[in-house]
């Protein structure tokens, strides 16, 4: 599903590569952790699998495709294949919940009957039946979380990407997202999960990816927060 093969990022104002020659193969539907301190890389890593960067050297397959072979055009379509979530939930204030999460749909070009079938089940998954006619004023952190991760997932990606999901929350709000994230993983869903929270990585029990200063130093499943 993800293969990243001896990928090396640089930039130029940067003496030490912000990825050096880093390995890493995901198989379909795991739940991977990527742990590693402000500036290991981590950063990187995701704009890499997202197109937003591309690698100084290495080669990166994620879902069959090659991105050295991808071109510029290609990419709007890779991005519908993998799913965004982001630390601020990047939600739109002046629509309600079911507008944000339809909004993905609307403008991959989804007929109104299929945003009408589509939104009501992904807002059940994510635990809001009951939120659609809410705005975003009126959600907890941990629900506006949720309506950015349906929002993600309503264009059914074969990959999630959760970028330090539960990093402005409380506890209870953090667990209630990973609950979530740990739900779309068992339909079938690739998650990469990015995190500083020590007890959530060590209590999920998944495989562990260790980053630092650009490199991998530790891949473990049922891993453990080791920095």
């Amino acid at each position: 599903m993800i293969l990243l093969d001896r990928v090396t990022k640089n930039y130029k104002k940067r003496k030490t590569p912000a990825l050096d020659r880093v390995s890493i193969h995901v198989e379909p539907k795991e739940f991977v952790i990527v742990v590693g301190q402000s500036g290991a890389g981590k950063s990187t890593l995701l704009k890499l699998l997202t197109r937003e960067e591309k690698p100084t050297s290495g080669k990166i397959i994620v879902g069959g495709i090659d991105y050295e072979r991808l071109k510029d055009r290609d990419v709007p379509a890779l991005r519908r294949r993998i799913g965004v979530v982001f630390q601020d939930f990047k939600l739109l204030p002046n629509k309600t919940v079911f507008e944000n999460v339809a909004f993905a749909r609307e403008i991959s070009g989804a007929s109104n009957r299929e945003i009408r079938y589509t939104v009501p089940k992904v807002l059940n998954i994510v635990g809001l039946k009951g939120k659609a006619s809410s705005y975003p004023r009126e959600l907890s952190g941990g629900e506006a979380q949720r309506v950015a991760i349906a929002r993600a997932i309503v264009r059914q990606p074969k990959i999630l990407i959760a970028d330090e999901p539960t990093g402005n929350l409380d506890p209870k709000h953090a667990w209630d997202v990973i609950a979530v994230l740990e739900k779309i993983n068992k339909y079938g869903t690739t998650v990469l999960l990015t995190t500083h929270n020590q007890e959530i990585v060590n209590r999920l029990k998944r495989r562990v990816i260790t980053i630092k200063d650009g490199r991998v130093i530790s891949d473990k499943a049922n891993g453990s927060y080791e920095l």
